[in-house]
């Protein structure tokens, strides 16, 4: 075996304070291998004498003659830490390094280096991990939240928030979808308007078409009735009167009245919002115009009277509710002969309104103090009570004072509670001021009924019975085209029927034996005529057909659409065909249309309107409204149309201008402003409308990343301007009002650079549910204690109750 030795690398002439260290080759590559210290006097030979027991010990004599012996120095904590990054400890053998939790010792036992958590199962994260010095943050996808063990994410329910949707939210995971309720469609991402459906070719009436909210109605001219398909008019002859349906009756027990509107039938029920409702019982007298003097008219004119009025109660709530507490009461007040009122109409429609709307308030309703009950009424005088001594016209004025002493009384008992209804056998409450305690199903509105712990409208096709407690199909002859409906309409009676649907018809023109698109008939019934050339018809059920117009002819008979229709040219989106120019003319502003080849524009819906003539879209439709006196404590800041793009060549002013004493805090959670436009678009707030007064924020950009900030003013002058170019987001910045001694601990808060340097804290300067309970509680302190430690916790992460709790205890004790 052949003999040799290791290399030496700065060999001492003593061992005292000297650490050796051996480095040899192995498969794996090059090691190291420590010799205890040495003590002081051995020499060097018996050093290496040791070096070759360890060496023939550890079965490593084959690398040693590649071996390397490393004489050095033994080190101390004391000289550059021993030459630690981190920590340094002083053992018998030299320094022994170590780092701090989120880092790694290296191989050369002095060198730390940051542990990588997000290669090791995402570091735990539900969603998306970014690895730190020394740490690693979990954030989620957008929509959803990180919890409080700062890990975990979970789905952001949007339609948990106030004024998420103007009408219906549908949370979905990461987002959310808004809807409107029929004869209302989406505008501005989540807000709702009211369709204006006598814009599309007049509603399909054949005289007059009157747009209500949520609905429309098509009215005759004088002569004229309407048909049942309520768009067609056909001829009317006098007598022709609608008999009366509706009674209302009073009596007085006890020294008290008590009222009772009676409505069998023909019922349409109307869900609002906070608890607000309409009813509309019977039909409307039809539509007559001013400029007629015709004696048939004049007669109708004199014949029919109408009265509005509405009932304010400084306390109550709409409550529309089933009650079976009057109903003998009821009884002997329909057998009484003596009542004190008994009128009889044709047509009621009731609407009843709870509470208050505050502008700029957080919430959308101040809690129901106010209520306002505002009733409609039509009745005809009684011809039969004409006589050579009373003509019509007095025989009109006897049943106005008559109406006018009815709604002395109906005034007195709605303010008594007294006031109830009955909707096709069914007795309900109108409004509640006293609270009691409501059973499940009373919790849920006329045409609605308990499902899974919520109410459910009954759909159409069918209606809410009050004895069975549910939702039961029309039966055969009747159908239902509205939701939450508690009575179905007749059918229109054929001559011949022929294939009328048993149960459950969801329109008019599922109750059978109509004319289909393209036809028509005398009554609307089969046998049916085909449309002849130069007209069409998109609806079932109808007594014409509409022409082109312009002498266009159709490419075929039976056409059911414009477009059917052959035009000298084709008119694209934005665009509608002018029959007597034959040419296309672009939409006018506030309307919009996306189809080819119509001869109409659709009106925008609302109070909406569009920045530009030639619109092809909804949502090219926008909300202008914006600007105004702001609340006193917390309110919002919003660009017109949130969260829709702002419209062109808007400018709004807003004004907070707190209690004394009090200052603002402001959050802008983040503003969507083009970049495009060199500062078209921008938003400043200062102290009043001079440009030389105190600016306190000021921007034309898109920033994502979260601000808060105070004012630097006591009062605050606040506009938006938008110009003529690109469009965007915009914002949606609350406020709150906070006591001045708070100024130097929220100060404090807002300039930390910690509240914005994590993710997370950024996500709670956006998330509308935390800053609504944090604006709470720095408007009114004592709001404070509503909130238990658990809900803290649950609600914020550990380090933003640690960066909070530590100044407000420095805030609270700054000698301690």
């Amino acid at each position: 075996m052949k003999t040799c030795w290791p290399v030496m690398y700065s060999q001492p002439k003593v061992t005292h304070n000297v650490v050796v260290k051996i480095k040899w080759k192995s498969g794996e590559g090059y090691k190291w291998l420590w010799v205890p210290n040495q003590r002081e006097g051995h020499s060097i030979n018996e050093v290496i004498n040791k070096i070759m027991k360890i060496l023939l010990n550890s079965a490593l004599i084959f690398s040693f003659c590649k071996s390397q012996v490393f004489f050095f120095p033994l080190e101390t904590c004391a000289v550059n830490n021993g030459g630690c990054d981190r920590t340094c400890k002083d053992t018998s053998t030299g320094v022994h390094c170590s780092c701090p939790v989120g880092f790694t010792l290296q191989f050369d036992g002095k060198t730390c280096k940051d542990i990588d958590e997000c290669q090791t199962n995402n570091g735990g994260c539900d969603h998306f991990c970014r690895n730190t010095v020394g740490s690693f943050d979990c954030s989620c996808k957008k929509g959803f939240k990180l919890l409080t063990d700062e890990k975990s994410c979970q789905d952001i329910d949007e339609c948990s928030f106030e004024r998420t949707c103007d009408h219906i939210c549908i949370n979905h995971p990461g987002t959310f979808e808004c809807t409107c309720i029929k004869g209302y469609i989406l505008y501005g991402l989540t807000h709702c308007g009211d369709i204006n459906e006598c814009s599309i070719n007049n509603g399909g009436c054949q005289h007059t078409c009157i747009n209500t909210l949520g609905d429309y109605e098509c009215h005759c001219n004088a002569g004229y009735k309407l048909h049942w398909n309520k768009k067609d008019c056909v001829e009317r002859f006098l007598p022709d009167v609608i008999s009366p349906q509706i009674s209302l009756r009073c009596t007085k027990t006890g020294g008290n009245d008590r009222c009772f509107l009676i409505c069998p039938s023909d019922i349409h029920f109307i869900s609002g919002l906070e608890d607000s409702y309409t009813i509309k019982c019977g039909s409307p007298s039809p539509f007559k115009k001013k400029n007629h003097n015709t004696n048939e008219s004049a007669a109708l004119d004199l014949s029919t009277i109408r009265t509005s009025l509405t009932f304010k109660l400084n306390e109550g709530k709409c409550n529309l509710r089933k009650s079976k507490m009057f109903r003998d009461a009821l009884r002997h007040v329909i057998q009484e002969k003596h009542n004190s009122v008994t009128e009889t109409f044709y047509y009621v429609k009731l609407t009843c309104v709870s509470g208050k709307r505050i502008l700029g308030d957080l919430g959308r309703l101040k809690a129901a103090r106010e209520m306002f009950i505002s009733a409609d009424f039509e009745l005809e005088t009684n011809q039969k009570e004409v006589t050579e001594t009373c003509n019509l016209n007095c025989v009109r004025k006897r049943t106005e004072k008559r109406l006018r002493k009815a709604i002395r009384t109906l005034r007195k008992v709605i303010n008594k509670e007294q006031f109830h209804i009955r909707l096709a056998g069914m007795d309900h409450d109108v409004a509640r001021k006293s609270p009691r305690v409501l059973d499940a199903q009373e919790l849920c509105s006329l045409g609605q009924r308990h499902v899974d712990n919520r109410c459910a409208s009954c759909s159409v096709g069918t209606y809410y019975d009050g004895e069975q407690e549910g939702c039961i199909l029309c039966p055969n002859g009747t159908y239902q085209d509205h939701e939450g409906q508690i009575t179905c309409e007749p059918c229109p009676i054929a001559q011949n029927p022929g294939s009328q649907k048993p149960a459950g018809a969801r329109t008019i023109y599922e109750c059978g034996g109509q004319c289909s698109p393209g036809e028509y008939s005398s009554d609307g019934f089969k046998p049916c005529l085909l449309c002849p050339p130069g007209t069409y018809q998109p609806e079932p059920g109808r007594t014409s057909c509409f022409p082109c117009g312009g002498g266009l002819m159709t490419k075929h008979t039976s056409a059911t659409v414009f477009q059917d229709c052959e035009t000298k040219v084709q008119c694209s989106p934005g665009h509608f065909y002018n029959t007597t120019t034959h040419r296309c003319i672009r939409c006018p502003v506030g309307t919009y249309q996306p189809e080819f080849g119509q001869n109409y524009c659709v009106a925008c819906p609302g109070n909406t309107t569009t920045d530009y003539d030639g619109s092809t879209n909804v949502t090219q439709c926008k909300d202008r409204q914006c600007g105004g006196e702001l609340g006193e404590f917390t309110g919002y800041i919003e660009s017109p149309n949130y969260p829709g793009n702002y419209p062109a060549n808007t400018e709004c002013t807003w004004m907070i201008n707190p209690p004394p004493k009090r200052r603002i805090l402001i959050v802008v959670p983040e503003i969507f402003l083009p970049i495009e436009d060199e500062c078209g678009d921008y938003l400043v707030m200062r102290k009043s409308s001079s440009s030389n007064s105190v600016t306190t924020y000021e921007t034309c950009q898109t920033y994502e990343r979260p601000i808060a900030f105070t004012s630097r003013s006591k009062r605050l002058w606040i506009q938006f301007k938008s110009n003529e170019g690109n469009s965007a987001k915009g914002f949606q910045v609350p406020y709150v009002t906070y006591d001045e001694d708070y100024q130097e601990l929220i100060e404090d808060i807002v300039r930390d650079g910690r509240l914005y340097a994590s993710e997370n804290h950024q996500e709670i300067l956006k998330d509308k549910k935390l800053i609504k309970a944090l604006f709470d509680v720095l408007a009114h302190p004592q709001n404070y204690f509503k909130y238990t430690a658990q809900e803290s916790r649950e609600m914020f992460p550990r380090s933003f109750i640690r960066l909070l709790r530590s100044k407000v205890s420095r805030f609270l004790r700054p000698y301690k």
